[in-house]
C-alpha cells in the first residue's frame, strides 16, 4: 500500500526540528513535567481510593446499557461540591469541550474566544456553526471591540489558568463585560481543579463568580490523577447536552473503576490543605528565583504565573530541546514544548510543581537551570 503521500508533513516537521515522538519516562526521575499537582496519582495507596468494583467496563452509552447509579451520584456530588445546579460527566476534558462548544453555540450564533485557548475548545467551535473569532490573550479591550460586532447568541469562552503559560484570565472583568453585552461566558477549569480555592473548587468559585458562568468545565485528568471530564451548569444545559453533545451520546460511559477514583480525589480535596500550602512556597520561591538579575542576564523569559504551570520561554526548538536534555540528564523530568505546540519564539520549558516535591529537589532544578541556560 503506497504511503507516500504522508511523508510531506513528517519531513516538514523533522526539518524543523519539530516531530513529535512517543516516549517512555525513566525510572527515578524527579517529576517537573506531569499535571499530578497534588501527588494524588502518584500516591495511589491512599485508603480512600476505590480497588474493585464488579464490571470492569459500562458496557455502552450512558443511553443504553451505560448508566448506573455511581455514576449519577458522583454526578451530583461533584454538583454539590461546585455548587452548581447539575453536573454531567464525559469522558475526557477534550470530550467535554467538544461537546458543548459544538452542540450549544448555533449557526447565526458568535463565540469569541481567547488566541491561547486550549486545542479542545478550539476544535469545538471548528465543529460549531456558529461564526468565532478569537481574541488577544486576557485583553478586554479587544474583547470588547469585538463583542460590539456580535450577532445572535454570543459565547465568550476562556480558561481560568492557562495550560501552557499557567497565568489566570481576568474573570471579573469578563462577567462584567460578558453582563454588558449580554453574553454566554464558559470557562474551562481544567488546571485550576484541586488546586486553586480553599477547597481545590476551582477560580470561578474562589471569586463567587459560580451564578454568573453559563457553564464550566472541570477535568480529572490532572489534580484529580485519573481520566474524564464534567460539565457543570443548569438542569436544562445538562439535558440539552444529554441529547446533542455527540462526544456524549456516542461514547461508551466511563467504568465504576474510574468514576470511583473521580469522587475518591473529590473527597480528598477539601482536606488537601497542606499540600496547597507546601505548593504556593514552591510556587514563589521558584518565580522569586528565576526573577532575578542572574536569570534576566541569559536571555530567558518567565511567564507571568503564580500557578504550578511554570513556562521559562527560550526561543528556538533546537535550543529549549539542548536544555531539557541537560536537566533530564541531571535526573529532571522536564520536557520542553516546542514549535508548532505554541507560537515560533514562544517555545518553553514547561515546569510542573507539586505538593509532593521538596525544597531540596527545587534546589536541584534551580541549580541544574543555572548551568543549562
Amino acid at each position: 500500500m503506497n504511503q507516500d503521500f504522508l511523508d510531506k508533513k513528517l519531513n516538514e516537521r523533522k526539518e524543523q526540528n519539530s516531530l513529535r515522538q512517543l516516549r517512555l519516562p525513566k525510572e527515578g526521575m524527579i517529576d517537573f513535567c506531569s499535571n499530578d499537582y497534588l501527588g494524588i496519582a502518584s500516591r495511589s495507596g491512599r485508603s480512600n481510593r476505590p480497588d474493585r468494583f464488579e464490571r470492569s467496563g459500562s458496557t455502552g452509552s450512558r443511553l443504553l446499557a451505560g448508566n448506573y447509579p455511581l455514576i449519577e451520584e458522583t454526578e451530583k456530588f461533584i454538583a454539590a461540591f461546585h455548587q452548581s445546579e447539575a453536573a454531567l460527566i464525559f469522558n475526557s476534558g477534550y470530550d467535554a469541550n467538544i461537546g458543548l462548544l459544538s452542540s450549544v453555540p448555533q449557526r447565526g450564533d458568535t463565540v469569541l474566544y481567547d488566541y491561547l485557548s486550549h486545542a479542545s475548545i478550539r476544535d469545538g467551535i471548528r465543529l460549531s456553526f456558529a461564526e468565532s473569532f478569537s481574541y488577544q490573550h486576557n485583553d478586554l479591550d479587544d474583547l470588547e471591540i469585538k463583542l460590539k460586532k456580535t450577532k445572535g447568541n454570543v459565547f465568550v469562552v476562556t480558561e481560568s489558568v492557562f495550560s501552557m503559560d499557567g497565568d489566570m484570565c481576568p474573570l471579573k472583568e469578563m462577567v462584567m463585560l460578558c453582563e454588558k453585552y449580554n453574553a454566554s461566558l464558559i470557562i474551562d477549569e481544567a488546571h485550576a481543579t484541586g488546586v486553586i480555592g480553599e477547597k481545590g473548587e476551582g477560580f470561578v468559585q474562589m471569586l463567587g463568580l459560580q451564578d454568573k458562568v453559563f457553564a464550566r468545565v472541570h477535568t480529572f485528568g490532572k489534580a484529580c490523577g485519573t481520566h474524564g471530564a464534567v460539565v457543570l451548569g443548569s438542569k436544562k444545559l445538562r439535558d440539552y447536552l444529554i441529547n446533542f453533545a455527540r462526544s456524549f451520546v456516542y461514547s461508551t460511559a466511563l467504568p465504576e473503576q474510574t468514576i470511583g477514583h473521580i469522587k475518591a480525589s473529590y473527597e480528598l480535596f477539601p482536606g488537601m490543605l497542606g499540600e496547597r500550602k507546601h505548593l504556593k512556597m514552591l510556587v514563589d520561591k521558584f518565580v522569586a528565583s528565576v526573577s532575578n538579575a542572574q536569570y534576566s542576564m541569559l536571555n530567558v523569559q518567565l511567564s507571568k504565573s503564580k500557578t504550578p504551570i511554570q513556562g521559562l520561554i527560550i526561543p528556538g526548538n533546537e535550543q529549549v530541546r539542548r536544555v531539557a536534555a541537560q536537566l533530564q540528564s541531571d535526573g529532571l523530568d522536564v520536557r520542553p514544548i516546542l514549535y508548532p505546540t505554541v507560537p515560533k519564539g514562544q517555545e518553553r520549558l514547561r515546569i510542573v510543581l507539586h505538593a509532593f516535591n521538596t525544597k531540596q529537589e527545587l534546589d536541584l532544578l534551580l541549580n541544574s537551570l543555572k548551568n543549562s541556560l
